[in-house]
């Protein structure tokens, strides 16, 4: 394989599908890999970084079962349990996060889904964020219908975050409360609504490559527009706990990987950061085009002024869209219109 040619002929305009052989991309030189994948990086994406911050609104008590997660009832981790945080906490921590540039804030939220009264009271949060502050408005509440969407979506949210972790074959593995056609189901009625989806999924949990290119399929068949990958950080007393840690070579290769199956997508660096050098900074060169930032448990070691720095040295803007006057906007990370009624 011939990863410059290959990356040349999909900006030219040719797309990877499930009837290409993709067997080699496991095998191809990796910097080979790396370089195409970049080039595609610069081409679809330019030098803007997306960095997305989150705030565990509710952690623990998880009556799901998904085998990488802590938080799942019953499982002696050592996490946080608590119910869903006052109004001013998340107000104030998406202030901060947006006083130092970042260009979006996630709610987060343990369980299957919020209870009736929870979900009142997010919207009201976002309703009032979205009023006071210009940082773009994301959240990771597990399954909703319909209605609860719009409900977000009028409340000023512009994204969900919902991956599918896995491929479909793999998934039963990983998790038995939900399917992943529940998973699916979630994200079209997400796109439905108008919203952009963030999903992607953990590497490093067993999967076989295979499994990892069905997903990067999977992503671009739903036309996803932002695909986090999380390298598994094993926990100590989950069902994973044992699994061997990942080498930084299999990370970036997933992430090349990735690119090139999504080209046109924000490619995310998330969970797993310490398994890297300096915190994933090669996986920039590499077909990444977003981070996720802040002080999270699984970002151990990175800050947002930290991964400014180091994106500001290779030679990336960081810069939010929300910063700059509206005729240099992009086009590109998540402007969508918030319905009529939301309106600041």
């Amino acid at each position: 394989m011939d990863c410059l040619a290959l990356a040349d002929e999909i900006i030219a305009g040719r797309r990877l599908g499930r009837g290409d052989d993709l067997q080699a991309f496991i095998t191809v030189d990796i910097d080979g890999l790396k370089e195409g994948a970049d080039r595609l990086r610069k081409h679809f994406c330019g030098d803007k970084v997306d960095l997305c911050t989150i705030i565990s609104g509710r952690s623990g008590k998880c009556g799901e079962n998904c085998k990488f997660c802590a938080q799942a009832a019953g499982r002696h981790t050592g996490c946080e349990v608590y119910d869903l945080l006052d109004d001013e906490t998340i107000i104030e921590t998406a202030r901060a996060n947006q006083a130092e540039g970042v260009d979006r804030f996630a709610i987060v939220t343990s369980g299957k889904s919020p209870s009736p009264a929870d979900f009142e009271r997010i919207v009201h949060v976002f309703e009032k964020m979205h009023r006071e502050l210009n940082i773009e408005l994301c959240c990771s509440l597990g399954f909703l219908t319909s209605e609860q969407f719009h409900r977000l979506h009028m409340a000023g949210v512009t994204s969900v975050h919902n991956n599918i972790e896995t491929s479909r074959r793999f998934f039963p593995q990983i998790c038995t409360t939900h399917t992943f056609d529940d998973k699916i189901a979630n994200i079209k009625r997400a796109l439905a609504e108008g919203l952009c989806v963030c999903s992607g999924g953990i590497i490093g949990m067993g999967e076989t490559w295979e499994d990892r290119i069905d997903m990067a399929l999977t992503l671009a068949e739903l036309g996803i527009e932002s695909i986090p990958i999380n390298s598994l950080m094993p926990i100590k007393g989950t069902p994973l706990e044992n699994e061997p840690r990942l080498s930084e070579e299999d990370i970036l290769r997933t992430i090349g990987i990735f690119r090139f199956i999504n080209p046109e997508a924000n490619i995310r660096l998330a969970g797993g950061r310490a398994l890297m050098s300096n915190n994933g900074e090669e996986t920039f060169s590499s077909g990444a085009s977003a981070s996720i930032t802040g002080n999270m448990l699984t970002t151990s070691g990175s800050t947002i002024k930290s991964d400014k720095a180091m994106l500001r040295a290779l030679g990336r803007d960081t810069t939010p869209d929300w910063e700059l006057p509206e005729k240099e906007r992009s086009d590109y990370p998540y402007r969508y219109e918030v319905q009529a009624g939301a309106a600041r």
